[in-house]
């Protein structure tokens, strides 16, 4: 872009930006004519992705602020009152991230002036509250204020419509075309006051539904130790945890209470290398039965056992097994369902027990929309086992279930590890990885793609690729996505752009079959060695 042109453009978005802090930061940045950062601010918008916006802070519009938030929220206005929910109830949430109150506020002002109402959510709360709210109170749509467990510069803004599901299509792109129409600030209309701030009564009724988690008469023993990684999703869990009747847990204090710069993480993802240490260190301290994590939303749970000397965490499709077994265990009837990123292994659970089970693209935006779901998970750390009261994941009502299972395994003096291994001879030992590869670069996500299409390869790890699935083009039961399936002999890869951060991601699964638990260490082995020479050939593969 021109200078000339790139100032203008920047100064008009100051003349119109109603926050100080951007103010002067834009300011500074046309000052000193920083040619380079103004076109990393103004080469375009920010697009929205996963069930809405997600970006760094800062002023422009390709960053997260209040003048991005103030159209995101007169677009999605526009929209439901098309959609014909004049005077229809919005409800919002929002986490304890920088700007993630205002950003609520300033949603809740917008959608007053549309002719709307709104409720915001009393305080920072968990994004499974909001999801729960929007169904319990009857709202056309709900907004929750997060950037979930990305860096402490991000924040975002998630949209839900009224069945408590986040959007999909057609309403995503859509609701961007409204937003594109909002020509200026000064037309959308931001009352001072209007809106109703809610009480504790949503948050009580969330807790009261959590009772449905759990069995009743169910053991309640299992000695947890809890991180909530510097996010909301302590008081929460406690409540939930008390009202239930298990030990409370042993927090990691360090990480208990919300703290928008995350100092005690690089990032705030308990997948994340590092992210647990502090977990792990009060689990050698107190010798719980089970280490829990939320992640700052607390829409997810992980989770960590002790293996051995020392304490491990369990991979997200470990835990998703685990949940589905004590399901089935408990007589759970309806569809079990997954996203096709995930362990193949639901499925055999799922065919084992002669429930329905469903393939869906990546994201509970597809999940929670299975017909008679009654448990969903994927294995970024997200389960859904509660579907008639959160139709999302939902880190806290996971939590309980992990723990009601732990504690009944306990009272048969065995472990997770020891139903992992049942699973395992019953059903092939299912062992999952990732090649996850972080880019400042977005082209180099899309050369990787394209190369792999271009010039796909025919095998990986000395095993033969039997199939090859463009998931651009659609499958019967599959919507199109930009990714690649590859189907081999014992395993499956598939490979796509991350839908809310600058990655590309590749799933990585083996599948061994084993006669009896004796079998299970070299199953084991032979599992690692061929996930490692997979993620080698694929990595020369996509040239990553």
């Amino acid at each position: 872009m021109e200078h000339d042109a790139l100032i203008a453009q920047a100064q008009a978005w100051l003349a119109e930006d109603p926050d100080p802090d951007t103010r002067e930061e834009l300011a500074r940045l046309i000052d000193d004519g920083n040619h380079a950062e103004l076109t990393a601010r103004f080469a375009g918008t920010l697009q929205f992705g996963t069930a809405g916006l997600r970006g760094e802070l800062g002023a422009g519009p390709l960053r997260m602020n209040r003048s991005v938030v103030i159209r995101a929220a007169a677009g999605l206005a526009a929209y439901l009152k098309k959609q014909g929910h004049d005077n229809g109830l919005v409800v919002i949430g929002y986490d304890a991230r920088h700007k993630s109150h205002t950003f609520a506020e300033d949603t809740a002002a917008v959608m007053t002036g549309a002719g709307l109402r709104a409720a915001v959510l009393p305080r920072p709360l968990p994004t499974p509250v909001l999801a729960f709210a929007i169904r319990h109170l009857g709202a056309v749509a709900g907004v929750e204020v997060t950037a979930s467990h990305n860096p402490p510069r991000d924040n975002g803004y998630k949209v839900y419509l009224g069945d408590g599901s986040q959007i999909v299509p057609p309403a995503d792109a859509e609701i961007p075309a409204e937003i594109d129409a909002v020509a200026s600030l000064t037309t959308v209309p931001r009352p001072t006051t209007g809106w109703d701030t809610l009480d504790d009564t949503v948050l009580d009724a969330y807790l009261a539904r959590t009772d449905a988690v759990l069995s009743k008469g169910s053991p309640r023993t299992a000695r947890t130790v809890y991180t909530a990684m510097h996010g909301v999703g302590k008081d929460v869990l406690l409540a939930a945890f008390a009202r239930a009747g298990f030990p409370a847990p042993d927090l990691v204090a360090e990480q208990a209470d919300p703290d928008p710069d995350f100092p005690t993480v690089a990032f705030p993802n308990p997948e994340e290398p590092g992210a647990m240490d502090l977990a792990f260190a009060k689990a050698r301290e107190t010798d719980p039965d089970l280490v829990v994590a939320n992640d700052p939303d607390a829409d997810r749970c992980a989770a960590a056992v002790k293996d051995g000397d020392d304490w491990r965490m369990l991979r997200g499709d470990e835990v998703g097994a685990l949940l589905a077994a004590h399901l089935v265990r408990r007589g759970a009837t309806g569809t079990f369902a997954e996203s096709i990123v995930s362990s193949s292994l639901l499925g055999r659970i799922a065919e084992k027990a002669g429930l329905p089970y469903e393939e869906t693209l990546t994201g509970f935006k597809w999940i929670a929309r299975v017909d008679g779901l009654r448990y969903g998970y994927e294995e970024a750390l997200g389960y859904c086992v509660d579907p008639d009261g959160v139709r999302d994941k939902d880190g806290i009502t996971a939590a309980l279930l992990l723990t009601e299972l732990a504690s009944e395994l306990k009272a048969e003096n065995r472990t997770l590890l020891d139903l992992l291994d049942d699973l395992a001879v019953e059903h092939g030992l299912h062992a999952t990885d990732q090649l996850s590869v972080r880019v400042k670069d977005l082209g180099l996500i899309a050369a990787a793609m394209r190369r792999l299409r271009e010039q796909p390869p025919t095998g990986l790890a000395g095993l033969r690729i039997t199939r090859t699935e463009d998931l651009t083009e659609g499958t019967d039961t599959l919507p199109p996505t930009d990714g690649l399936r590859y189907t081999l002999d014992g395993a499956r890869v598939v490979v796509r752009p991350s839908g809310t951060e600058p990655k590309l991601k590749c799933y990585l699964e083996v599948v061994i079959p084993v006669a009896a638990k004796a079998d299970l260490p070299e199953a084991r082995t032979r599992a690692t060695a061929l996930l490692t020479a997979i993620k080698r050939d694929l990595s020369e593969a996509a040239g990553i």
